[in-house]
């Protein structure tokens, strides 16, 4: 198998060894696919990734509860995409461990032809994506290993080519992954480098946390995530419309998750999920 760390990398799962792992893996530091899975309640997580899920839980105690409806998110937008825009590819970057309610599954729910692209840059969660996720067979997953901040390992990537078609539209699916990214990695030129390479009709839908509704509670967890490790980086209303810039956003704009197009949420203040929704269509 190659191990030279190419975008296609394979990294079998060995059969009925539950204890297995990909060689790559340090679980004595704490990633943040693995810190999602736990906060969402998965058992695909090490002591460093549950000791900083629950020291981000204790700066921010709805923590768990905003990771779910981060989650739900994702549903609502990837039907949108399907039902309204008529999108059948999408591209999943910072796809992290499956759980329910995948790109995948949903879009291929509604439109079995749909095509899905993952992209991640942690070995378990390619291990675990290619041993559980199936695509419909009149549709297609593909999976590949590398990581935002190098758009052209992921544009350059066979497997990408391979699945999808960028001469149609391309819905590029960015959720909660843009906080990982600081400010001086010039975050809003990664999305577009990502962008460009994508034809008109092609969708932006992403998820941010913001310090907007409470900042000391933001403050904290900031705190607790870079002491663990992880670079994380709040952003206001005005910043992360600035990923949507020379796109047609979609309404209502960029509001708080609970807020976009909350069929099926319960009722309450939409500010209780800290985080911002938004999703864009390139004219």
């Amino acid at each position: 198998m190659p191990t030279n760390g190419s975008p296609d990398e394979t990294i079998p799962a060995v059969a009925g060894d539950p204890d297995w792992l990909p060689p790559e893996i340090n679980v004595t530091v704490a990633h943040p696919a693995r810190v999602y899975d736990y906060l969402l309640g998965g058992k695909d997580n090490f002591s460093a990734d549950r000791a900083l899920g629950d020291a981000v839980a204790k700066a921010m105690p709805s923590a768990r509860e905003m990771v779910r409806a981060n989650r739900a998110f994702l549903g609502r937008a990837v039907r949108y995409l399907v039902t309204e825009a008529g999108v059948r590819q999408f591209l999943d970057v910072g796809t992290g461990i499956p759980t329910a309610g995948n790109t995948h599954e949903v879009a291929q729910a509604v439109a079995p032809e749909s095509r899905i692209v993952y992209v991640d840059n942690d070995p378990i969660v390619l291990t675990h994506a290619r041993a559980l996720i199936t695509s419909d067979p009149v549709g297609a997953t593909a999976f590949i290993r590398a990581d935002l901040r190098d758009p052209d390992t992921i544009l350059d990537a066979p497997a990408l080519r391979r699945t999808l078609d960028l001469g149609e539209p391309v819905a590029l699916m960015l959720i909660a992954i843009l906080m990982y990214i600081r400010d001086e990695e010039d975050p809003r030129g990664l999305v577009s480098a990502l962008m460009d390479a994508l034809p008109s009709g092609s969708y932006l839908a992403l998820t941010h946390p913001t310090a907007d509704f409470s900042p000391d509670e933001a403050a904290g967890a900031v705190a607790a995530t870079e002491k663990g490790g992880i670079s994380f980086t709040p952003r206001s209303q005005a910043e992360v419309a600035a990923f949507f810039d020379g796109l047609e956003l979609v309404d209502p704009g960029v509001v708080p998750i609970l807020a976009w197009h909350p069929e099926g949420v319960p009722p309450g203040d939409p500010r209780a999920a800290y985080y911002y929704g938004a999703m864009g269509r390139k004219p």
